[in-house]
């Protein structure tokens, strides 16, 4: 399965065995919750999704990689402890809590959650003299003699042999106590992820192309080579803060990221390309609507490669103009709800700045326990910060300017206003730049499969569709009635001939052996009268 139907698998898992009955119990006893086994190449976002399930679930994380633990570290320590028995003193070996246990009761103390997932990565690469005790992990939930608390659930993750020679087969007795889920590498999957995280334009219109290049292991007369799904993220964030700051990435940097060469040289070269078609087709130009006609003509008459690289330059821009109007919708709800309580405590006597300085530390209080958690998903993170930057930013501005208290609420909505107004004024231009951009592409591809794809990926895009479904698009809609038409058709038109087929098929059945023959003779003699007319 891809990694989206894992994440779906795992957090269906994760209901289940937290599930309880009317007495307050498990449903399934924690003897019976079977740690799942997440087996997949590498870099293809295991790790990921344990942390947007953690966020979207709301319980805790707390995640290792085990070949960095030793035996102590992952068991505890051996010390000496004295006992009775039967009227006899003795000394015994007891252990020390592991770190890995100990982390999971420091995370419940500190945030007050008290079940969530105990993530194991590389969990068959352990090291010879840590491997019983792995065994006996997945078998028991015990480390040593320490179990692990009820309500944490186990997750491991580790390489088949052929990505990872370390890598130890796990026996049938392990294997049957675990829930195995095998995942691959799926670009469709990935294209979502990378179009919410908002990854750079050139790596996903590039991949778009040559889906092949996504991700690859090959073991080379030259060593390993490979591309994968982490490669390729991680490239797409230094290329976008080299970008900011205004540096140009060369292919020797590519190749430190994407280490298979003829595919670190390709995606090279497509990245010259790529800048050379901002330079060339002026994005800003076509979304503000003030594009050339010989811009245009140079568009129509190009290959497709060259075609397909620019719609992906203007679908960059139009996400980002999306994702923009989207934080600062997000923002203004989320002050609109802080100024309601700012109102209330304001009408009980409190002070408007008192108010805001409390509800700013309440929302990095938050923050902070998400990320103790590890819960605490970046788009989450950057939200709250916003929140907090704005409130901080209002009371501020209310000690600076003066503001008598009495007049203090008013002026927060004078400030809340121009939020309001930030927000419109983002919509606003995120709209003009997708008319535009509907209107320079039906001139450059008219009804073309490339106008289709554009409309495809506006809807498969997680800001755009959100823009469009919420501000409107009539150009978008127009297309995507005409796709929806087209659509149903086609599909009109499979069920026709699927009728005529059974309907064929049914008069057959109902036929005698000479009736059938009779009629496929027929049908042969019209058929060859038809070829002999048309010769």
């Amino acid at each position: 399965m891809n990694i989206q139907q894992a994440k779906e698998e795992i957090t269906n898992t994760i209901k289940a065995y937290l599930s309880r009955d009317e007495l307050g119990n498990y449903r399934i006893p924690s003897l019976r919750q079977r740690p799942v086994l997440l087996m997949g190449p590498p870099g293809i976002g295991k790790t990921q999704i344990m942390e947007q399930i953690a966020a979207q679930t709301g319980i805790g994380l707390i995640s290792y990689t085990i070949t960095h633990h030793t035996r102590q570290s992952a068991i505890g320590l051996p010390f000496i402890e004295h006992r009775t028995y039967d009227g006899e003193d003795v000394t015994v070996t007891e252990y020390t809590m592991s770190e890995i246990l100990a982390s999971v009761h420091n995370l419940m103390e500190k945030t007050g959650i008290r079940e969530g997932i105990l993530f194991i990565d590389e969990i068959n690469c352990v090291s010879e003299t840590l491997a019983p005790m792995m065994l006996q992990f997945l078998q028991c939930k015990t480390f040593g003699n320490q179990k692990l608390p009820e309500g944490w659930i186990i997750v491991a993750a580790g390489n088949p042999p052929e990505y990872n020679k370390s890598v130890r087969d796990f026996d049938v007795v392990t294997l049957d106590r675990v829930r195995r889920i095998n995942v691959e590498p799926d670009f469709t999957v990935w294209k979502q992820y990378a179009d919410k995280k908002g990854l750079h334009g050139a790596v996903v219109s590039y991949l778009d192309i040559n889906k092949d290049s996504f991700f690859q292991i090959e073991t080379t007369a030259d060593g390993l080579q490979f591309a994968t799904a982490r490669g390729w993220e991680d490239l797409s964030e230094l290329l976008t803060t080299y970008e900011q700051i205004g540096i140009k990435v060369s292919r020797e940097v590519i190749e430190e990221y994407i280490q298979m060469p003829s595919i670190a040289r390709d995606f090279a070269n497509y990245l010259e390309l790529y800048y050379k078609y901002q330079q060339i087709y002026h994005v800003d130009e076509i979304l503000k609507g003030s594009w050339q006609k010989i811009n245009l003509i140079q568009l129509q008459d190009a290959p497709f490669d060259e075609r397909i690289a620019v719609m992906s330059l203007i679908l960059s821009r139009l996400r980002e103009d999306c994702r923009r109007a989207r934080h600062l919708d997000q923002l203004c709800v989320a002050l609109h709800e802080h100024l309601l309580k700012v109102r209330d405590q304001a009408a009980d006597g409190a002070a408007c700045t008192g108010v805001l300085r409390e509800l700013a530390e309440q929302t990095r209080r938050q923050l902070r326990s998400g990320m103790q958690a590890g819960n605490l998903d970046i788009p989450t993170r950057n939200a709250g910060l916003r929140v907090i930057h704005a409130l901080e930013d209002y009371q501020s501005r209310l000690q600076t300017e003066g503001v008598p208290e009495k007049k203090q609420f008013d002026r927060l909505k004078a400030y809340f206003t121009q939020h309001i107004a930030a927000r419109d004024q983002a919509a606003d231009l995120a709209h003009t730049h997708l008319d535009n951009a509907f209107a320079y592409l039906e001139k450059a591809f008219g009804d073309s499969q490339e106008m289709v794809l554009f409309v495809t990926e506006l809807t498969a895009g997680e800001h755009t569709s959100w823009f469009i479904q919420n501000f409107g698009c009539d150009a978008y809609f127009r297309h995507n009635q005409d796709l929806l038409f087209e659509d149903r058709r086609k599909d009109l038109n499979r069920q026709i001939i699927q009728a005529k087929r059974a309907e064929q098929v049914q008069k057959e059945e109902e036929m005698s052996d000479a009736e059938l023959l009779r009629a496929i003779m027929t049908k042969t003699e019209e058929d060859n009268k038809q070829t002999e007319g048309e010769n």
